[in-house]
């Protein structure tokens, strides 16, 4: 049996009484890149929130690699969509990829020479090197989402979570990232990526989940990446041409 790196069992979430996850079960083995397929109001992003912390569930729990994640924190990292990020912010690039760094140095202790140098390496390897002391407004959504990407780097987690992002990017960064993510899971990391474009699922991904409010199904995309799950998910007859 494969490492659970993460677990979600009978959780439920909802907003204004209105249930927007129903009872969700889901397990996840390490050193997979999976998909979360759904479409838009599905609770794909509420999934990740709640499994993280940010959104509270009204039932239900989520364990990370067994335990609770709240003592598990400094093994995941999250990248946030776009859009909720204030980009006017006065910060440069290399401020926010070391802001990655915040979590295994604790609140008193500043980022150091070590932390500096980390993230510099994480900027190199999403190619923004040279834009490390430009302002975030300054870049264009690809550079922004790659900085974010290389924040999430340098915390050097074990299981990363990403919402949509290839929301906005231009098919370079789509491909540089995808690029990095493979990278991650050859080193047995755990991604778990918000997606929305199904015909990259089979080139992307070796697993996925189908979401719509309920889970629809879970597993390699080699098994479930299917007209009859993509019927059952999106609620129309679904035909999508899958490379094997």
């Amino acid at each position: 049996m494969d490492k659970i790196a993460v677990r979600v069992d009978d959780l439920t979430v909802a907003y204004n009484y209105k249930p927007v996850l129903w009872d969700i079960d889901l397990q996840i083995p390490e050193g997979v890149l999976m998909a979360i397929v759904g479409p838009n109001g599905a609770g794909k992003s509420t999934l990740i929130k709640a499994i993280l912390g940010i959104l509270k569930p009204i039932a239900g729990s989520v364990s990370i690699f067994g335990k609770p994640y709240t003592s598990q924190r400094q093994k995941v990292a999250y990248v946030p969509q776009k859009g909720t990020v204030d980009w006017d912010f006065p910060t440069t690039a290399l401020d926010v990829v070391m802001m990655g760094t915040y979590g295994s140095l604790g609140w008193i202790k500043r980022p150091g020479a070590a932390e500096k140098k980390r993230s510099l390496e994480a900027l190199e390897k999403v190619g923004m090197l040279s834009f490390r002391e430009r302002q975030i407004s300054q870049l264009s959504g690809g550079q922004q989402q790659r900085i974010f990407l290389a924040r999430a780097l340098v915390q050097e987690a074990e299981i990363y979570f990403m919402d949509e992002p290839f929301q906005g990017v231009d098919a370079t960064t789509e491909v540089a990232i995808i690029n990095i993510l493979k990278e991650l899971r050859k080193a047995n990391k755990t991604v778990i990526v918000v997606h929305h474009d199904l015909q990259t699922v089979p080139e992307y991904f070796d697993w996925v989940t189908f979401l719509n409010v309920k889970k629809i199904a879970t597993g390699p995309v080699k098994d479930i990446f299917n007209d009859d799950n993509l019927t059952k998910t999106y609620g129309i007859n679904y035909k999508v041409s899958i490379q094997k």
